[in-house]
């Protein structure tokens, strides 16, 4: 049975179910390069490609930066998410 968790309201989430990307808990150790990325990942719409066990949803973001394309990975609480 594939791994699913739910949403700020409750609702089931699985992988390749596109979420929106609510709030994100930042590393404060990230660079500025790197944080930015992150927080322009809030209001993103993302598909999730796998739940954890403990109910974490991991999206990816993709990035066309000046060393190529870039991607950016991210686990999320069922606060930090909504099914869209």
């Amino acid at each position: 049975m594939p791994a699913t968790t739910i949403d700020h309201k409750g609702h089931p989430v699985a992988a390749g179910d596109p979420v929106r990307v609510l709030a994100i808990t930042l590393d404060p150790n990230l660079d500025e390069d790197e944080l930015i990325m992150f927080e322009d990942m809030v209001g993103a719409v993302c598909e999730v490609e796998r739940i954890d066990p403990d109910g974490t949803a991991w999206v990816a973001l993709w990035w066309n930066g000046d060393e190529g394309t870039l991607t950016t990975q991210v686990g999320l609480s069922p606060a930090q998410m909504a099914r869209v």
